[in-house]
């Protein structure tokens, strides 16, 4: 698609450290951007509150959806059910953790967002170095997902479309948390766990990825509770 000078942009919000980064490096690009989170019969909630403060820190508008694709089940983050695991996944396996189509559907309801407001971008915060292995994370998916954007809108046909912006595509997370303190993400505030609790549980995927990071890049004080007791800090 060809490049666009468009100011707006829509920002896809969970209220976790990628997406925060993300704003954050959009932000400070000098971009007005709307957040968008979603509502979606997750078990982690909290995410929102998280969201609608981190959106607020950056001066972003915000705005949440409600898109109940949790109800089909079939994922640990919306089963209650089904158990988040509690030990690293091996390489090669998609963890229960995966909501079906879940990207798909957030990306299509962004696009429409952006059409609405005439936004120049639609910000993604997908990783593809340091993640659980979910298919749509990936260059290849969100290569495909530009095509059908640019046909699938008027302003992707007239194109002056939204282009899918994945700044941390090929960052580690190691990276992503140094990005994230460069642009002033509140990371204290972020929340990555894909447990229900009224902490971080430190033992998920999520929480053992970022402790690791935090902890290689030397900011342990803002690891998990669980997270330092487990690698000794």
């Amino acid at each position: 698609m060809t490049e666009t000078t468009n100011p707006r942009a829509v920002v896809l919000l969970s209220g976790g450290l990628d997406s925060s980064t993300v704003l954050g490096l959009a932000v400070r690009s000098g971009l007005e951007a709307t957040a968008l989170s979603f509502r979606y019969g997750q078990r982690h909630t909290v995410e929102l509150e998280r969201a609608a403060q981190i959106a607020a820190h950056f001066g972003a508008a915000h705005r949440v959806v409600d898109i109940n694709i949790g109800s089909f089940g079939g994922s640990a983050l919306t089963d209650e059910g089904l158990a988040v695991p509690q030990e690293a996944t091996p390489d090669g396996v998609i963890p229960p953790t995966y909501v079906p189509g879940r990207n798909t559907v957030f990306i299509a309801v962004g696009l429409s967002l952006a059409e609405a407001i005439d936004a120049g971008s639609l910000h993604l915060g997908i990783t593809a170095v340091d993640y659980s292995g979910y298919p749509d994370c990936r260059p290849d998916y969100l290569a495909a997902y530009q095509t059908l954007a640019d046909l699938a809108t008027v302003a992707g046909r007239e194109g002056r479309g939204a282009r899918l912006v994945a700044p941390l595509l090929e960052m580690s997370k190691v990276d992503i948390v140094r990005t994230a303190l460069e642009v002033g993400v509140p990371v204290h505030l972020t929340w990555s766990c894909y447990s229900g609790g009224s902490e971080p549980c430190g033992l998920c995927d999520s929480c053992r990825i970022r402790d690791e990071a935090l902890l290689s890049a030397g900011h342990p004080e803002l690891m998990t509770r669980v997270g330092r007791g487990r690698l000794g800090v």
